[in-house]
């Protein structure tokens, strides 16, 4: 098992969608956490109803700091929000570079659901293909 986390500021839309999708789609081969930099209150209620729409449940997440994952991973994913993360000790890091839907129209939310499932999908692949 590859321990990944997906990190952005605030642990509220992005970096939940791709916890909850590798959860749902690798976990025979994963162990996934998420996190942000900064304390926020809640999840983002558009994000929860858009991954519900997939067929996903994020009502129980909430939002986590770094200082609740593991001190040590494998895959570290910041998800494009400028994070600047303290040292996360893993063995591949990666920016996707995603726009946050937050504030934007439902359709927004929707396109960053779908963009991120298709990144997760990829990075699951090249886990099982022994590429990560």
């Amino acid at each position: 098992m590859k321990k990944v986390a997906f990190v952005c500021v605030h642990n509220s839309c992005r970096s939940q969608m791709a916890e909850a999708w590798a959860k749902n789609l690798g976990k025979d081969i994963l162990e996934v956490y998420s996190a942000g930099t900064e304390n926020y209150p809640e999840v983002k209620p558009r994000a929860v109803q858009v991954m519900e729409e997939s067929g996903i449940d994020m009502s129980e997440h909430y939002p986590k700091l770094l200082t609740d994952i593991p001190e040590e991973i494998d895959i570290l994913i910041t998800m494009g929000c400028g994070v600047v993360c303290p040292y996360v000790p893993c063995s591949h890091q990666e920016d996707w570079g995603l726009e946050d839907p937050s504030g934007g129209p439902i359709e927004r939310f929707r396109k960053t659901r779908d963009i991120i499932k298709n990144k997760v999908e990829d990075l699951i692949d090249k886990v099982k293909k022994g590429e990560l």
